[in-house]
């Protein structure tokens, strides 16, 4: 079982995208990658999932770019003395990624047919891509290195759910030896593919649509989504504690108030290599 500080860690390595600039710019790093390059999403269920799994949590932590997704842990940040920047959520994010990036070969891991087949269509029509190697999410992990090493992509976006898909991604990265941008991606290329809804506008914007989702999949969320909110709380409660702990261990005098001062010593952060690059 993870130790609490190791997970506030990883959230400390996630990137604040604070303005469209620097969205931009976080766009132009990952068009240059000259490695196997990973991207990944961190949600409320996610930290649940590292809080919970040691396995879960090393392959998020083997993630180059973390980004910030969902109304959860936008309320946590703060408390953590993080600043929670803007909502990076991968279903938005990654269809602008492949939009705004030059021509590329693309491969999809994960979800299964005829969802595969039908995303394509819509980006191929929405994206300057070749979408050249499809292959459904229940391959083992040795398939997926396998095809990739034979057909050398410049991108795999990976659809295969947390925290297989990033489990997936750090053994790509390990055995991949050609610049490529490894996307963790959920349920992207099933909202592509018209296999469910997004909510519509005015929920998103009022941080709701994890609601709408459940609503589409109550057997396969309500865990997740209900279930998951207490030991959400439960978490938030223990990553809390561990801050404050760190703070006075450090020989800083903890507020009388108990909140987690926003100013944290820029010492104690650890870097990652996108918040050295941008």
């Amino acid at each position: 079982m993870p130790n609490p500080r190791e997970v506030l860690e990883l959230i400390e390595r996630m990137r604040c995208i604070s303005n469209d600039g620097e969205r931009r710019a976080l766009i132009d790093y990952l068009g240059a990658v000259d490695r196997p390059t990973v991207l990944s999403f961190l949600n409320a269920h996610g930290l649940n999932v590292c809080m919970g799994s040691d396995a879960a949590l090393a392959a998020f932590a083997s993630s180059d770019v973390l980004l910030r997704d969902g109304i959860g842990l936008q309320a946590v940040l703060p408390v953590l003395g993080r600043p929670a920047g803007l909502n990076m959520n991968g279903t938005d994010f990654i269809p602008l990624l492949l939009k705004s990036l030059a021509p590329r070969s693309v491969a999809i891991y994960g979800t299964a047919t005829p969802w595969l087949d039908r995303a394509r269509v819509v980006l191929e029509a929405a994206t300057p891509h070749r979408y050249a190697d499809l292959q459904h999410g229940f391959h083992p992990t040795e398939h997926y290195i396998a095809q990739a090493r034979a057909t050398r992509p410049d991108v795999i976006l990976l659809a295969m759910g947390m925290p297989k898909q990033e489990e997936v991604a750090t053994e790509l990265k390990r055995a991949l030896d050609h610049p490529v941008l490894i996307v963790n991606g959920g349920a992207i290329v099933d909202f592509l593919a018209g296999r469910f809804k997004r909510a519509p506008e005015a929920v998103q914007r009022s941080g709701l649509e994890w609601a709408f989702r459940l609503a589409q999949e109550p057997r396969r969320l309500f865990r997740r989504y209900c279930i998951g909110a207490f030991g959400f709380a439960w978490s938030t409660i223990r990553l809390r504690r561990a801050a404050s702990l760190r703070t006075r261990g450090s020989g800083a005098a903890a507020p009388a108030s108990t909140r987690i001062s926003p100013r944290i010593s820029q010492s104690t952060i650890r870097r990652s290599p996108i918040q050295k690059e941008l």
